[in-house]
C-alpha cells in the first residue's frame, strides 16, 4: 500500500478502471490530484503548456504504476487543439470517464492598471480553457452513448467576486455558470458536471502571484483570517475531487461545493484587505509578479 493510500478514507480500488484527464496538469493542485488518482486505481492524462514538466509530473504520480500517466503539451485557449488533443485520448486510450478543469492563470494587480492582453491571458485560460476541453469531451461521451463527469477547480469568489483579482473572478462565475447549465442539459446522457471551490492552499507557483511581497500577504492569505485558523491541503482537495469524479453519488449534479475552513461565511473577502496599498506596494507587488512570470515562461522553453 502506499503513502497516498496509507492516509486515504478511501479504498485503493475507488477508480479502478477509469480514465480522467487533469488540465493543468503539470504543477501545484493538479500535479498532487494526478497521484491521487493514479494511487486509487485511475489512468491520467496531463495537459498544459510546459512538455518537460508535465513529463516530470508524470513520472512522479506514476511512479507506483508506471505507464499510468499520459502526457500532451495542449494550450486550453487554442479550441482546435483541444479538440485535436481529446480526439487522440479516444482514438488511442478509449473514452475519458471524467474531466478535471484545473488549468488557471492568476494574479493580484489594481484593476484600473489592467491591459487587456493581462485580462485575457486568464479569462482566456480559464473560462475559454474550461469550455472548449469540456465540450470537446462531452460531445464525444454524447455521441458513443456513455457516461462522464466533470469537475472544475473553481474559488469562492463565484458568489462574493474578488478585488484585485477581477479577472479570474469573472472567469471562474463563468465556469460556475457553465457547471449549472450543462448540468441540466447533459443529466439525460449520464453526464454529471460539478465544482469545486476551495480557499487558499499554498502551491508555490500560485503563492508567488497571489502573495509576491510582505505587504500582499496582508488580508489575503493569512491562516488567522480562516475560522478553521490554517490553509487546506492538497489531500483535502484531492478527497472531494475523487468523491465527486466516483461513482458514489450518480445523482450529484450541478453543483459547487466550497472548501474553505468557513472563510466565506466569516469575511472579509480574500484580497479586501489589500485596499489599503500604496501604488507604491503595487508597484513591488508587480515587479515580484513579472519575475515570477518570467521564470516560469523559461521552464516553458526547455
Amino acid at each position: 500500500m502506499s503513502d497516498s493510500t496509507a492516509r486515504s478514507p478511501y479504498r485503493p480500488d475507488l477508480l479502478a478502471g477509469k480514465r480522467f484527464l487533469i488540465t493543468g496538469g503539470g504543477t501545484g493542485l493538479g500535479r498532487a490530484l494526478a497521484g491521487q488518482l493514479v494511487a486509487h486505481g485511475a489512468d491520467v492524462h496531463l495537459w498544459g503548456r510546459r512538455r518537460a514538466v508535465l513529463e516530470e509530473a508524470a513520472e512522479q504520480a506514476g511512479a507506483s504504476r508506471p505507464g499510468s500517466v499520459h502526457v500532451q503539451a495542449v494550450d486550453v485557449r487554442q479550441h482546435e487543439a483541444v479538440d485535436a488533443a481529446m480526439a487522440a485520448i479516444w482514438a488511442g486510450h478509449g473514452p475519458l470517464s471524467g474531466v478535471v478543469n484545473n488549468a488557471a492563470a492568476n494574479f493580484i494587480a489594481q484593476s484600473k492598471d489592467l491591459s487587456p492582453r493581462a485580462f485575457e491571458a486568464v479569462t482566456g485560460t480559464v473560462m475559454n480553457g474550461s469550455f472548449h476541453t469540456t465540450l470537446a469531451a462531452g460531445k464525444r461521451w454524447i455521441a458513443d452513448g456513455v457516461p462522464g463527469s466533470v469537475v472544475s477547480t473553481l474559488t469562492t469568489w463565484v458568489w462574493t467576486g474578488s478585488a484585485f483579482v477581477m479577472p479570474s473572478a469573472m472567469a471562474k462565475a463563468a465556469v460556475h455558470a457553465m457547471t449549472m447549465s450543462l448540468a441540466v442539459e447533459w443529466a439525460r446522457y449520464g453526464i454529471r458536471l460539478n465544482a469545486v471551490a476551495p480557499g487558499p492552499i499554498p502551491t508555490e507557483y500560485a503563492w508567488a502571484m497571489l502573495n509576491p511581497t510582505d505587504r500582499s500577504a496582508v488580508g489575503a492569505t493569512q491562516a488567522d483570517q480562516i475560522p478553521a485558523g490554517r490553509a487546506g491541503t492538497v489531500e483535502e482537495l484531492a478527497n472531494l475531487t475523487m468523491f465527486l469524479l466516483s461513482d458514489a453519488c450518480d445523482y450529484l449534479t450541478g453543483q459547487t461545493i466550497a472548501m474553505d475552513g468557513g472563510q466565506m461565511l466569516a469575511g472579509p473577502g480574500t484580497f479586501a484587505g489589500l485596499t489599503g496599498l500604496s501604488d507604491g506596494d503595487w508597484a513591488e507587488i508587480r515587479r515580484s509578479s513579472t519575475a515570477a512570470t518570467e521564470a516560469g515562461k523559461k521552464q516553458r522553453s526547455v
